[in-house]
């Protein structure tokens, strides 16, 4: 094993475990540099000079966009790659039909294989990283080993990242180990030079998980959440296995602070698959006088029973790692207001004044660009400027809506959870669960409708339970029967659960519901509940407001809206109940009997509607 002066570590690196793991990944990788990221200004100034220098990162206009950087990936290195993404559980049971599962033993013959001399000519960068307020109750810690500095930029502005957190790690101290390598070193094995590319990244790529021994593996892609490992693998697919072990919950989940005109605050989580809103909600602004929102998180939510018995949530996140295309000023003037600097923008297009544009930036669309790729373009090029996945990464603490409790160290108490779909029939715009076991109910059967044929059948159910379907570290109906065990645990200091539904429409097509701002109405509603001062009445599939109880005051809503927005048809639900039960079934006997009982109760339920 090399020494801590050989692996050239800061003097405040004493967990064994850490010094003999790094040794045996730099004996493996060989790079030819070990830097330790200290996370500070300085730092960051020397990384993207570096990257500037050599052509991988454009500065923009400093007068539009001070302190901040475009950069192109190759084009086949856009997105994260699930069909690559792998949970190498010891037994396959455990990681469940929804994941891709690998053979612990034999994934790590191969990983080996792949990662051997990976990093050569280049230099490991050692990011030492918080998720969360560093040394809070709810946080945990993890070492990051990249050739990526582009990894190393992301991760400074998505973590607390750097030497306080090593003085955290002492041999008692548990944390996540996690190693990355776009896998294009740059000298061979005779120690011949290779050139660089300003992207590099290996056709061959995999995203690995080991839950029991917490570890991450990604080799190949140095895009998104396939580079940044603190995002996806380690605050969720891994959270969510040391989540269910420890008797916490890692939710992919936004946070927001609600304080109505009397000044009580509310706190939301509330889980929504993409393309539903989730970051729009997370940045709300009110329509209703009075009230006030505040952003907590927009992605991710770490949650745990506190010590009065309420559950207790943390955004783990530093900063946003938004999609650009479709935030504007018009749908998220938040998260425009957020992107004024120290932001790196990751394909989308750039002005010919030095700042950048995406589909859905501005109602008007610039005469000329140069695109994600390099190229001209212009509105007659037939083809999106910007990725429909590009990114921007922006610290949190610019948000103009962060809420003082981003910085609480225990977080804060959750009043509600919210599940959220894409739905254009069917479910309510708002409901309640009828109790915890319900809730988890309406989570599992999380689901959005295809919207485009290219998708598959128009109509179709896309499943996403809980919004995790992609995250979640271990078999999903274990991953169920957990939320039921931390209801138990919780009690009667349960957060009250609700499923809402932006998206229904008419027969026509269009829209029943405005959305954007006008959602406040319904978190207005569902604060209500919380104090049970609003009215509801009892519908099959939960509690639905109650007549004149959504407050719509200075809303102009068709005639008849409101009533198909609440519309509760009892055959088309049985139907749906079928679906459930085949997607039911694919889990086998590790389905909580709760689950089973639910769908029960709502078939008689539907049944007795009917009558």
């Amino acid at each position: 094993m090399k020494t801590a002066l050989e692996l050239n570590a800061p003097e405040m690196v004493t967990n064994r475990a850490l010094l003999h793991w790094l040794s045996d990944i730099v004996e493996l990788t060989k790079p030819k540099d070990i830097y330790w990221c200290n996370g500070t200004q300085t730092e960051w100034y020397e990384l993207s000079r570096m990257l500037i220098d050599q052509g991988v990162m454009t500065p923009l206009n400093p007068e539009l966009r001070p302190d901040s950087f475009l950069v192109r990936s190759d084009p086949n290195d856009v997105a994260r790659v699930e069909d690559r993404t792998f949970i190498c559980s010891v037994n396959e049971a455990d990681a469940g039909p929804t994941n891709n599962w690998r053979d612990p033993d034999l994934m790590n013959e191969e990983l080996r294989t792949l990662f051997d001399g990976s990093m050569r000519g280049r230099t490991m960068y050692v990011v030492p990283f918080s998720m969360g307020p560093l040394g809070g109750p709810i946080s945990q810690v993890g070492i990051q080993l990249t050739d990526s500095p582009y990894a190393v930029l992301n991760m400074r502005i998505m973590t607390r990242m750097g030497f306080d957190v090593l003085r955290l790690i002492d041999n008692e101290t548990n944390w996540v180990p996690a190693v990355h390598s776009v896998g294009m070193p740059l000298e061979d094995v005779f120690g011949n030079t290779i050139e660089d590319v300003p992207w590099p990244s290996n056709p061959t790529k995999y995203i690995c998980h080991f839950p029991e021994t917490r570890e991450i593996w990604s080799f190949g892609s140095g895009y998104g959440g396939n580079a940044l490992l603190s995002k996806k693998c380690f605050a969720l697919r891994i959270g969510s296995f040391m989540g269910k072990q420890e008797g916490w919950l890692a939710e992919h989940m936004l946070l927001l602070k609600l304080t109505n005109p009397q000044g009580k605050a509310y706190h939301v989580a509330a889980a929504f698959p993409s393309a539903c809103g989730k970051t729009n909600l997370a940045m709300i602004t009110p329509t209703i006088p009075g009230w006030t929102a505040e952003t907590i998180g927009d992605d991710i939510a770490w949650l745990r029973p506190g010590k009065d018995g309420r559950l207790y949530a943390i955004n783990p996140e530093a900063g946003f790692f938004g999609v650009a295309p479709g935030t504007g000023f018009g749908t998220n003037e938040v998260a425009m207001n957020t992107m004024w600097g120290n932001t790196i923008f990751t394909n989308v297009a750039l002005t010919d004044d030095g700042d950048v544009w995406w589909e859905g930036m501005t109602d008007k669309v610039p005469e000329h660009l140069i695109d994600w790729r390099g190229e001209d373009w212009t509105p007659s090029s037939g083809r999106p400027a910007a990725h429909p996945n590009s990114r921007f990464t922006v610290p949190v603490e610019q948000c103009p809506t962060l809420s003082n409790d981003w910085f609480e160290n225990a977080g804060v108490p959750i009043d509600a959870i919210i599940f959220g779909g894409r739905r254009a029939t069917n479910v309510p715009l708002v409901a309640q669960a009828f109790d915890w076991k319900h809730g988890v109910f309406m989570g599992a059967t999380m689901s959005s409708e295809q919207t485009a044929a290219a998708e598959g059948t128009v109509g179709d159910l896309r499943r996403d339970p809980f919004a995790m379907l992609p995250f979640c570290g271990y078999n999903m109906a274990d991953y169920w029967g957990h939320w039921l065990d931390i209801g138990r645990k919780l009690g009667k200091n349960a957060p009250k659960i609700f499923q809402v539904n932006w998206f229904r429409k008419d027969d026509s097509g269009s829209f029943l519901w405005p959305g954007f701002g006008e959602n406040s109405r319904v978190l207005e509603w569902i604060c209500r509940r919380i104090d049970n001062s609003a009215k509801t009445y009892e519908a099959a599939i939960g509690l639905v407001p109650a007549r004149g109880s959504l407050n719509l005051e200075g809303l102009e809503m068709p005639r008849g809206a409101m009533t198909k927005l609440f519309r509760v048809e009892p055959e088309r639900w049985l139907a749906e109940c079928d679906a459930t039960a085949e997607y039911f079934s694919i889990f086998g006997d590790r389905l909580p009997v709760e689950m089973t009982k639910q769908l029960q109760a709502l078939r008689r339920r539907l049944k007795t509607a009917t009558l």
